[in-house]
């Protein structure tokens, strides 16, 4: 296989129909999970880490995206527990340890919803987090990649993964080491993983719109804040979840 942009675009072309076609019944399964915690007056939580933060944000605080989410990221540490900001280095995905802290200092009610994101499905917090969440009785969705999952040894203690705790388990269709372009020296160009998680987000929120629509409800969905009156219309939805839905940094 050539590295080049249109081998590229062939391989996500042929990745993104792939995972649409595969994952069309888990999307719907997530959907209805989601929908049953907005009628209950819940919020979808998503957290990633590393590169899976992207899902995060595509679920969280987007235009056209739903308004009672909130984006758990390991900075909450620093910027709502007050820990120095020194304690975000690069393998603090690893300590299982920050995940109790984590929901901690998330906005949590019984009634909320998560989605969680990691392409290895392996680091200890990614882990433990969700074990925290299917303790405190939690609906829980994961996208991750199957391939890559197979291949690693569990990071955690327990040797669980993400996938082990799930309600319902997205498969995000990456390759083993997420790059999709081989090199001939070894390794390879080209990630898969954030365009699909991206994708696989976008499309369980349609559902979750589609069945509020379809039950005559009003969904509770962003506008652009760089159009006119995106502003007043957004904050008027974020006033129901006041305390609840964090935007920003």
């Amino acid at each position: 296989m050539t590295v080049s942009a249109e081998a590229y675009l062939a391989v996500v072309t042929e990745t993104i129909g792939r995972v649409a076609a595969d994952q069309r019944e888990n999307v719907g399964r997530a959907a209805d999970l989601i929908a049953t915690s907005l009628r209950a007056d819940g919020v979808v939580h998503a957290f990633g880490t590393g590169h899976s933060e992207a899902l995060a944000m595509e679920i969280a605080g987007r235009a056209g995206g739903l308004v009672p989410t909130n984006r758990i990221a390991l900075r909450d540490l620093v910027l709502h527990g007050g820990e120095p900001a020194d304690v975000l280095g690069p393998k603090l995905e690893r300590e299982p340890a920050v995940a109790h802290r984590l929901y901690e200092l998330a906005p949590v009610r019984p009634q909320d919803v998560f989605v969680l994101a990691s392409n290895s499905g392996v680091n200890g917090a990614m882990v433990e987090f969700a074990a925290v969440v299917k303790e405190r009785g939690h609906a829980l969705v994961a996208i991750t990649s199957a391939q890559h999952s197979a291949r690693m040894t569990s990071r955690h203690p327990s040797g669980r993964k993400l996938a082990d705790f799930a309600d319902v388990v997205l498969d995000n269709g990456a390759p083993y080491g997420d790059a999709t372009l081989p090199l001939p020296g070894g390794g390879g160009v080209g990630a898969v993983s954030s365009i699909t998680a991206a994708l696989l987000a976008q499309q369980i929120v349609a559902e979750v719109v589609a069945r509020l629509l379809a039950a005559g409800e009003r969904p509770p969905v962003y506008l652009s804040a760089n159009i006119t009156g995106g502003d007043e219309h957004n904050a008027e939805l974020e006033a129901r979840y006041a305390g609840r839905i964090r935007r920003g940094a």
